[in-house]
């Protein structure tokens, strides 16, 4: 089982200084390096159908891989003797960042989906540092010990769980200062893996929305805190004096320094939040049934809409735009994998469920009832069953994920109904 502990540096200014020369020799390597794998690829792809007949040959040469740009290091601290004051492995961790990149960009990850085009680093963009190996123990007293940086202090909030090795130490650069994430591992200890068997009674369904956070089935609420919608004038403001600030000048990165600090403790505000409210539910039931919700999805913009002539028609993407910022204000994603990790971690079930029809059925009679996004009540014309719309649908993805119900022997029902009604 393998763990993450983050804990708060208090560097020296001559430590501080130090990391932020790795930080900007480490960015400048990786451009570097994405640079070459950008150059063989544009040189050597080159499609049948779109080749010239008359156009210049590249020199033939290795195409740039993981080992060879790792052998490379070799060179570049011959030519640039400066980067041997990095530690040897994190010079080898930021070569398989590259790597990682740029296989997500050709090949997609383990579910095939790509990723856009690599961007280099900007100045101040490239923000941590891995070594994929440190000793021991490298925490002694209130410091950590680091390969050629030397000691940290670090406020150690909590303590490290015996038994476990610390397996690599990640340094970040944060709006408020360094940090050292550890990651532990301990095999002896199994993988997180739960036994629940489902049932009515150790089970409840939640269904999360912008006007109350999350729904449970057994009637409760969760009010939303809007944690970004409560800062935004604020925001606004430092973002209006860091437009007319001069550029490069000490005001402006004070500045700057002052908005990336609001959007940490948002940020932080949602995740506290979070981890708050799964716990009050996994308190409560040992199966848990959420939305498997496609958050990207319900997030893009407006398609365009034009008319015969070729004019650009309003297609409502002012009003999308705001409901777009709720949704990611909301924090869907990030809620129900935290949910799910302190489920796993304490022997309990998170299961995701097929999310569509679920707010528009009835969970009583299994029949739809049509709503518009503004209709908060559910009134059901079959059976007579009324209840607010959200613990409707968590009741339903509840009886969903436990079996007991399938919308889609629902809708044929609902609609014989209806013929049966009409004849």
């Amino acid at each position: 089982m393998r763990l993450a502990y983050q804990y708060r540096l208090l560097p020296t200014a001559q430590q501080s200084a130090e990391m932020d020369r790795w930080l900007d020799m480490l960015r400048h390597a990786y451009n570097w390096l994405l640079a070459d794998r950008f150059d063989w690829y544009e040189q050597n792809r080159c499609p049948i159908n779109a080749c010239p007949l008359i156009c210049s040959i590249a020199e033939p040469r290795e195409q740039p891989d993981y080992y060879s740009q790792k052998r490379g290091l070799v060179l570049l601290k011959r030519e640039r003797p400066w980067y041997a004051d990095i530690n040897a492995q994190v010079l080898q961790d930021m070569v398989k960042r590259v790597k990682l990149t740029f296989d997500r960009y050709l090949k997609g990850d383990s579910n095939g989906q790509r990723s856009g085009k690599p961007r280099f680093k900007g100045k101040g963009r490239y923000r941590s540092f891995t070594y994929p190996q440190v000793e021991a123990n490298p925490i002694q007293g209130n410091r950590v010990n680091l390969s050629k940086i030397g000691a940290l202090r670090l406020i150690q909030h909590r303590p490290l769980p015996d038994g476990f090795d610390i397996k690599t130490a990640i340094i970040s650069k944060k709006a408020d200062g360094w940090y050292v994430t550890l990651t532990l591992e301990d095999k002896a200890v199994p993988v997180f893996s739960s036994e629940v068997e489902p049932n009515w009674d150790n089970s409840v369904g939640i269904d999360v929305g912008l006007e109350k956070f999350a729904s449970t089935s057994d009637g409760n609420f969760e009010p939303i805190p809007q944690h970004f919608r409560s800062s935004e004038e604020k925001l606004a403001r430092l973002q209006q004096k860091v437009s007319v600030a001069k550029k490069g000048s000490r005001a402006r990165k004070l500045l700057i320094r002052k908005v990336a600090k609001l959007h940490q403790k948002i940020a932080r505000q949602r995740k506290q939040f979070h981890f708050e409210v799964a716990g009050r539910i996994l308190n409560k039931a040992d199966m848990v049934f959420v939305e498997d919700l496609n958050v990207k999805n319900m997030s893009r913009r407006a398609k365009p809409k034009q008319d015969e002539a070729g004019k650009f028609l309003p297609n409502g993407q002012a009003a999308k735009s705001g409901l777009n910022k709720s949704i990611a204000d909301a924090g869907w994603s990030q809620f129900i994998d935290i949910l799910t990790f302190k489920a796993e971690k304490a022997g309990q079930r998170v299961v995701r469920v097929d999310p569509k029809g679920t707010s528009q059925h009835c969970s009583a009679c299994l029949n739809k009832v049509p709503k518009e996004l503004s209709e908060r009540w559910h009134s059901c014309s079959y059976c007579g069953n009324e209840m607010d719309r959200d613990t409707n649908a968590a009741i339903l993805i509840k009886k969903v994920g436990l079996g007991i119900a399938t919308l889609k022997n629902a809708q044929r029902t609902s609609v014989r109904r209806e013929a049966r009604a009409v004849s």
